[in-house]
């Protein structure tokens, strides 16, 4: 699967990955290779990169996810660094 995470600044992350933890309005939810297509609003919180063992996170000030075809895009209104 690859992830893209965006700001309206630059592009935070682009790359491969197993699987990815996101911080949802009704809580946080994981998609997975093959994941159905789904569109959601993101709260403020931890995006959880996994790929393989590695795994590593970026604080995001909201935004939206749109999963497709295995990629994931999150639009964020901004990191915390």
């Amino acid at each position: 699967m690859t992830l893209e995470i965006l700001t309206p600044d630059k592009a935070v992350f682009q790359g491969e990955v197993t699987s990815v933890t996101v911080p949802g309005v009704l809580g946080s939810f994981e998609v997975l290779n093959n994941h159905a297509p789904i569109i959601s609003i993101l709260d403020d919180g931890k995006v959880i990169i996994r790929n393989g063992k590695a795994e590593e996170s970026i604080q995001i000030k909201g935004g939206v996810v749109e999963v497709l075809n295995n990629k994931i895009t999150v639009l964020a209104e901004g990191v915390v660094s």
